[in-house]
């Protein structure tokens, strides 16, 4: 990983449009589109379906916002900082990486066409935020969704 593959700070909310409301009001940011997507992701335990509803802001450093879903590792963290996000040109070989520096996957998501190919995942160590590496092949559907966002309303 590099510095400046570092691309967004995601914070885990109990009520996300009261969250994004506030940062617009309070910070100024504006925010993407809202994304409610049913992801398939495996875990240690195997393979389950998590409702997540997020967003990103419209200008960087990106913020992400994504709702709490119970039982999952998407609950907030004690510092409110839930993970750091990184672009990865290659997610398997820097997870392998990452896992020999002591952190253990927690949860990852395979390219749904059957190629097996990791599209993202998340790992965590005994100290720090969460790390999530996201393959650089989901750069331009994410820089699509970066697009929803417009600009500051007047």
């Amino acid at each position: 990983m590099k510095p400046e593959n570092l691309y967004h700070t995601g914070i885990v909310v109990d009520d996300l449009d009261a969250t994004l409301d506030w940062f617009t009001r309070v910070a100024g940011y504006w925010w993407t589109d809202v994304v409610e997507v049913d992801q398939v992701v495996e875990t240690v335990e195997g393979e389950v379906t998590i409702p997540l509803r997020m967003a990103y802001s419209g200008v960087a450093p990106r913020v992400e916002l994504l709702q709490t879903v119970p039982g999952t590792i998407w609950v907030p963290a004690d510092s409110g900082l839930h993970h750091l996000g990184y672009w990865s040109d290659d997610v398997e070989s820097d997870l392998a990486t990452l896992e020999a520096t002591g952190m253990r996957y927690e949860v990852k998501s395979f390219d749904p066409d059957g190629s097996g190919a990791l599209l993202w995942a998340y790992c965590r160590g005994s100290t720090g935020p969460r790390i999530e590496l996201v393959s650089r092949a989901m750069e331009p559907l994410i820089a699509y969704w970066f697009a929803t966002a417009g600009g500051p309303s007047e």
